[in-house]
């Protein structure tokens, strides 16, 4: 339970609006309001427009369709005593300190005493919005700083004042990190804050470093992204992302805010090229296009990029540095490189590193908080400090020497030492006091990676390794890229199962890859077999995952899935055979195989089929569940969030959603553990499905798609195997129950049948060489 039951947004902009829409993503209702337009017939017609674009976003800021009905649009002249009624209200405005005043005291006149108030500011301090104030505002008023996109940015950054209650502060945090799922990270009232402090100061260096350097785009972003962890937007992409509009205001924010000596100042600059584009409109994706664009010539669509020296866009390159190559995973060499891209990375995260040094002991004491804030608010796959360590600190400081830097104190104090290190089995980090403390973790956060500093597996083998959680709970891990499926994978899962009967109560399915919990089978190990006629390694393949998943769903102990990112094809299957699931909010599910030019064989039908002619309320007989199952399977339906994997059925609706991913695994293990008395396995089922009839109305209905260009050639052999799974055979009768060990040899022999086919194989090899599926 939260002690926030209501919400208000003031501000429908796409932040305010976004913000909006994660509250109402965590099942609770929220007002949003914004000003009255002149002369405007709907008052609140701001609002209103703004929850219906939010419909048709994508990425999608709504987890569901139906958390728009939670959003209820008004405005600040007729709606404001309606905030009576609200635990907390947060403040998205335009970052105007007089405005941002204006509204707080029309705010004070209609709230409850101890609703909370809070802004999203990114640049003001909070004593300067608070200044003039009165006891009571300032009591219950924070800085909550969301991230954009509010649903997919993890990160919140909290600053409070001397007078803020500490008890509204804990309630904030708590409710942002359960029911939001933020990673929240406390800042103290410096400019800036920690995130935007340094993402500034390193995207106005790379912009000015690579324009002073001749520096291309596309170059620049390829050695500033992918090398150092960073989102392959990198810096250029990233400036389009965000709004070329908004990068001179909070630049010159920045430089207003921090003292003389700071090293942002040195690079505080006007830009002339990005005023320019300002000027003609060219903000960014929002706008024209910025530093990148799209052209668009009927149906075709061409990337254009912008050359800096000259102001025209040019067709994209795509350039791949040879520095790059011959680096591989090693920034040192990138680093030390004397080639104009090497010396383009010194200049820019020699001196982006040295500045996250420089706000220790300022914006923070801890360097873990200046990590999380990176990887949670612009995705960084390594924070700065864990890219010192894996660099070397002294290294860097050796950079930072030959390009003239003065070396910040706390890198000094590092005197040949990590800012990480292990200790007793725990992460340790040193602070700006000198002092080594672990890592923080809130109550109730358990990961694996922790686990790991601290023991061996119980068991480890190809794509997959055991682990004690304890309380008598194991967990799976799916290690395999991507944790695809192959034989190998397949038998250690087995040999897993086998050793939890043993020693275990129960097992939770787990890994520590956001992006992907399993990508579904290997299909490169597929094409292979394939390509070399060695049919009966797929059969093996088809046989031992049904074998492997029916013996998990019968085992004599609790089995929970545990997926984050990706769960596609074998992927959604195995979790599918499992007692429950514990599922992070952002769960990408779907049986895809058809996509490929397969079908699901390791029982997706069969589970699917039994959870539409079981579910409450959805129509009986042979044929609906038949026909609805068959929908979702051939057109490859992925779920856009675990709440929409609800309603397509890949979960029951007794699974349960976690919203913060650092708490996945310990919700998984307590599911685990709420299982163990009394458990019975899943025995097996039968069927009543309709047969040759059933099978004749789906023919009609892929034929109709056809014809309408809907479906391709190949789509129409994929679909025909697929209604001869779910329909029962030929020999199916609907008077005759038929067991789920013959639709499971149906499902084998449909894939084995498919993988026979050249137009099945050319979708497989497309798919690998593109990641996109072929149309054939």
């Amino acid at each position: 339970m939260t002690d926030i039951k209501k919400a208000a947004v003031i501000g429908a902009g796409v932040m305010g609006a976004g913000i909006a829409a994660h509250m109402a993503n965590a099942g609770i209702p929220v007002l949003l309001l914004d000003i009255v337009p002149e002369n405007a017939t709907d008052r609140s017609v701001i609002a209103r427009e703004a929850i219906e674009r939010l419909k048709k976003t994508r990425p999608a800021p709504l987890m569901s369709a139906a958390g728009a009905r939670l959003m209820t649009p008004g405005n600040i002249e007729d709606d404001l005593n309606q905030l009576a009624d609200c635990d907390w209200i947060v403040e998205a405005i335009s970052e105007h300190p007089g405005r941002k005043q204006a509204l707080y005291e029309k705010i004070e006149a209609v709230r409850r005493d101890g609703s909370i108030v809070s802004s999203n500011t990114s640049t003001i301090p909070l004593s300067v919005l608070t200044a003039g104030l009165g006891e009571r505002f300032r009591r219950d008023f924070l800085i909550t700083h969301f991230f954009n996109p509010p649903r997919y940015m993890r990160l919140l950054e909290l600053v409070t004042g001397p007078d803020t209650n500490p008890a509204k502060v804990e309630v904030v945090r708590a409710f942002c990190d359960r029911f939001l799922g933020k990673g929240v990270v406390d800042c103290r009232d410096r400019p800036g804050f920690l995130a935007n402090r340094l993402g500034a100061f390193w995207m106005q260096v790379a912009v000015v470093e690579a324009l002073e350097r001749g520096i291309d785009v596309e170059t620049a972003d390829a050695v500033l992204g992918r090398p150092f962890g960073v989102p392959k937007t990198a810096v250029f992409g990233l400036l389009d992302l965000v709004g070329l509009d908004l990068i001179p205001a909070v630049n010159a924010s920045l430089a207003g805010a921090l003292e003389p000596d700071d090293p942002f100042r040195a690079y505080a600059r006007p830009i002339p090229l990005i005023e320019t584009l300002i000027a003609q409109g060219f903000t960014g994706r929002k706008g024209r296009g910025g530093f990148y664009r799209l052209e668009r010539d009927g149906a075709t669509r061409t990337r254009l990029v912008l050359n800096l020296k000259t102001g025209d866009w040019e067709a994209e390159r795509k350039p791949r540095p040879a520095v790059l190559k011959q680096a591989g995973k090693d920034l040192r060499v990138l680093l030390e490189s004397p080639t104009p891209e090497g010396e383009y990375a010194r200049a820019v995260m020699a001196r982006t590193l040295a500045y996250a040094a420089h706000m220790v002991g300022d914006a923070t004491d801890d360097p873990h908080a200046i990590d999380l804030a990176m990887t949670l608010g612009y995705g960084w796959k390594h924070g700065p400090f864990e890219l010192l360590d894996r660099i070397g600190p002294s290294l860097v400081i050796g950079l930072l020497e030959q390009l003239g830097e003065a070396i910040p104190p706390f890198l000094k104090t590092l005197n040949g030492r990590t800012v990480y290190t292990v200790q007793d089995g725990r992460r340790q980090v040193l602070q700006g006091t000198g002092a080594d403390v672990p890592v923080s973790r809130a109550a109730g956060v358990l990961r694996l990676s922790d686990i790991k500093l601290a023991g061996k597996p119980v068991f480890r083998g190809p794509g997959g390794s055991l682990w004690d959680l304890g309380d008598g709970v194991a967990c799976f891990e799916l290690t395999s890229k991507m944790g695809t499926f192959d034989a190998g994978v397949l038998k250690s899962l087995a040999t897993s199962l086998e050793r939890v009967g043993q020693s275990f109560g129960a097992l939770v399915l787990y890994n520590d890859n956001e992006r992907a919990f399993s990508a579904g089978a290997n299909l490169g190990m597929a094409l292979f077999a394939a390509n070399m006629a060695a049919w009966p390694m797929i059969a093996n393949l088809v046989e031992a995952g049904q074998k492997t998943f029916m013996a998990m769903r019968s085992a004599p102990f609790p089995v929970v899935g545990a997926p984050s990112g990706l769960a596609l094809g074998g992927g959604c299957e195995i979790l599918l055979h499992c007692d429950a699931v514990q599922a992070h909010a952002e769960t990408y599910m779907g049986l895809v195989e058809t996509g490929v030019g397969f079908v699901p064989a390791w029982g997706g039908c069969a589970e699917m089929l039994h959870r539409w002619q079981t579910a409450p309320g959805y129509p009986k007989g042979p044929m609906p569940a038949v026909a609805r199952t068959f929908e979702i399977l051939s057109m490859a339906t992925v779920s856009e969030s675990a709440q929409h994997a609800k309603e397509l059925l890949y979960l029951r609706k007794t699974d349960g959603i976690t919203m913060n991913r650092d708490r996945l695994l310990a919700d998984a293990k307590a599911r685990a553990l709420s299982m163990i008395e009394g458990y019975e396995p899943t025995g097996p089922r039968e069927y009543v499905l309709p047969g040759p009839a059933g099978r004749t109305a789906l023919d009609l209905a892929v034929s109709a798609f056809l014809k309408q260009g809907r479906a391709t050639p190949h789509d129409v052999v994929v679909a025909g195997a697929l209604a001869d799974v779910l329909t029962g055979g030929p020999e199916a009768d609907p008077k005759t129950p038929l067991p789920e060990s013959a639709l499971l040899e149906l499902e084998g022999e449909a894939f084995l049948r498919l993988a026979r086919t050249p137009a099945t194989l050319a979708r497989v090899e497309h798919m690998l060489a593109t990641g996109k599926p072929l149309r054939n």
